[in-house]
């Protein structure tokens, strides 16, 4: 029987206000960012369930038997706010469960969590992300800036691989230059086989029962280039995580 993937997250909408002169019109648009990701994990033989953030809000799940259906909990994208702020919630004011403790308690349960980088995870742009003030930091592998944490490098940065690990089993020591990843610091139980600057790109740890891992920079544009979703080590080190992971 596969394994069960769920990601939730990556997911925006765009509306812009074009003028032309003495006239103006709107657009809007809807986009999301999983495609990569989708394609290198269900390459790997998983199932790939896709939650977008305005799905997210609501169908996450809100109980354990609902969560442990999923072998691996990813979040991409997706601020604190989407998962304790259900419509519930916050219309109506009705009493919900927190969805980010019962990740928590999934992971300590034995369950595997990857946060991966972008502009509303770990802290994120004006520290909107807000993970640093939720129960997942306690099962993360690294400590979560209370301030904004994107590290922009429209130069581009590479990140350098520092030690061995499972996780990077046929990734060559080159790795293609990303554009940003979140600024984070490895607590002292963390893994850290992959740095970017002077912090953290892959940290990995045990908690509980439990795995986590913390992937800084983004697995689609802007940070990840496409040279850097084309990369022939985009699917393995995925699906080497994944594996790592969930394999406890």
């Amino acid at each position: 029987m596969s394994k069960r993937i769920l990601l939730a997250g990556e997911s925006w909408m765009s509306y812009t206000t074009h003028v032309k002169g003495a006239d103006s019109f709107y657009t809007s648009l809807y986009e999301t960012g999983e495609t990569y990701l989708k394609a290198a994990l269900e390459r790997g033989g998983y199932e790939f369930t896709f939650m977008p953030n305005h799905v997210a809000q609501e169908e996450f799940p809100f109980t354990m038997d609902e969560l442990v259906q999923y072998d691996l909990v990813i979040l991409s994208d997706i601020g604190a706010n989407t998962l304790l702020l259900p419509a519930l919630t916050f219309t109506k004011s009705r009493i919900l469960p927190n969805r980010c403790i019962l990740i928590r308690d999934y992971v300590l349960e034995g369950g595997a969590l990857l946060m991966i980088g972008g502009y509303l995870t770990f802290s994120g742009i004006d520290a909107k992300g807000k993970w640093q003030d939720t129960p997942v930091q306690d099962v993360l592998p690294v400590r979560i800036l209370p301030t904004d944490d994107r590290m922009e490098h429209c130069e581009g940065i590479r990140p350098t691989q520092v030690c061995s690990h499972p996780a990077l089993a046929g990734i060559g020591n080159e790795w293609p230059l990303i554009l940003g990843y979140n600024k984070t610091i490895a607590k002292p139980e963390a893994i850290v086989p992959v740095t970017v600057g002077d912090h953290p790109l892959l940290a990995l740890g045990e908690y509980g029962k439990g795995r986590s891992a913390a992937f800084t920079t983004d697995c689609a544009p802007h940070w990840a280039p496409p040279e850097f979703c084309h990369w022939e080590g985009y699917e393995t080190i995925f699906c080497n995580l994944a594996k790592w992971l969930i394999n406890k």
